[in-house]
C-alpha cells in the first residue's frame, strides 16, 4: 500500500475538510523492521493545513559509542501548520533577507500534500541525536600500547624502538 499525495482543492471539499489516514505500512526511504503504525490527520483550515500524526516503528540504529547495531522503537506525536500561499517571483531571488515569517512551511493552495514525505521527515526528526545501545555501553574496546601480541608486520618497527630505548 502506498499513501497517495492529497490534492489540496479536493481536501477542501472533503467531508469535514479533513482526511484521516490509518498507517500500517512501510514508508518510502525509511528503513524500519516493522511497518509504520499509527494515524495521520490532514485538515484544511482555510489558508493553512493542520497536519498531525501519532505513529511508531522499530528501527535498527548504530550505537555512537560501540558502533554495534541495536533495535529501537521510534515514536512520533507531532503536529504542524502548513500555510497555503502562492509563491511570488521574489521567492527565487538569488539574495534576499530571511525574516522570521519565512521560517514556516508553505505550499501552493492548488498543489499536492505528500503525506508519505511528511511522515518520513517527522521520523527523521524523531531519531535520537545520541544513539546509545544501552546505558552501560563502554564503547569500542581498545588494546593498550603495551600489548604483548603485536602484528608481525610491525616487528621491524618494534625492534627499532627497543634499540632506541635500550
Amino acid at each position: 500500500m502506498s499513501i497517495q499525495p492529497i490534492y489540496i482543492p479536493h481536501l477542501e471539499k472533503a467531508p469535514g475538510k479533513a482526511r484521516v489516514i490509518d498507517l500500517d505500512d512501510s514508508i518510502r526511504g525509511l528503513e524500519t523492521l516493522t511497518p509504520v503504525k499509527g494515524r495521520l490527520v490532514v485538515e484544511h483550515r482555510g489558508n493553512f493545513l493542520e497536519v498531525s500524526a501519532a505513529a511508531n516503528a522499530i528501527m535498527t540504529l548504530a550505537c555512537d559509542r560501540c558502533l554495534q547495531n541495536y533495535n529501537s522503537r521510534v515514536e512520533i506525536d507531532t503536529s504542524e501548520f502548513i500555510w497555503l500561499q502562492d509563491e511570488s517571483p521574489d521567492d527565487y531571488a538569488l539574495e534576499r533577507e530571511v525574516t522570521v515569517d519565512d521560517l514556516v512551511e508553505t505550499m501552493p493552495p492548488q498543489g499536492h500534500f505528500d503525506p508519505q514525505a511528511w511522515i518520513y521527515e517527522q521520523f527523521c526528526l524523531a531519531l535520537p541525536q545520541r544513539k546509545i545501545c544501552n546505558e552501560d555501553c563502554t564503547g569500542i574496546e581498545t588494546q593498550s600500547a603495551e600489548s604483548t601480541s603485536t602484528d608481525a608486520r610491525w616487528s621491524a618497527l618494534s625492534a627499532l624502538k627497543q634499540q632506541l630505548d635500550g
